[in-house]
């Protein structure tokens, strides 16, 4: 089991998410920028560090909006996470207009992480992870955007 912290950024009523590929389900879904807590972190330095590492944005007004169980199958791995999910502001304002985002992960890879409508993600539509992302954001839905 691995802990985690994702950063769910809201403009009006879309958020920042990266798309990614189980090429054994054969299943294209989304989730939000964030990664692994490390030794003796805690999940809000974590997440704040891994925007900084990954797409090289500072965050601002960082709250816990809740932590979530994630237990599942990717590539044919069984997996199980605690996720800390927060919501923040993204400290340039700048970045809300530009339609992506490049980023980089540890290992080398680039993403592109994009805004897209909450609603995107309502049942029948992509996969959001971790499960129980979308129910959790759509519960508490606040439109963030204090830039």
């Amino acid at each position: 089991m691995r802990p985690k912290a994702v950063c769910v950024c809201r403009d009006g009523d879309r958020i920042l998410v990266n798309a990614a590929v189980d090429r054994v389900k054969g299943e294209r879904y989304y989730g939000p920028l964030g990664g692994e807590i490390e030794f003796g972190e805690y999940a809000a330095d974590a997440v704040a560090r891994e925007l900084r590492e990954e797409i090289g944005v500072a965050i601002e007004e960082v709250q816990l909006l809740g932590v979530l169980e994630n237990v599942f199958t990717y590539e044919g791995t069984p997996g199980h996470e605690i996720v800390f999910v927060f919501d923040a502001r993204l400290a340039d304002p700048s970045l809300y207009a530009r339609a992506t985002l490049v980023g980089e992960e540890s290992n080398g890879l680039t993403f592109v992480a994009q805004w897209l409508p909450l609603e995107t993600f309502a049942p029948g539509g992509p996969p959001l992870y971790p499960d129980g992302l979308y129910a959790l954001l759509h519960a508490g839905r606040r439109a963030r955007r204090d830039a």
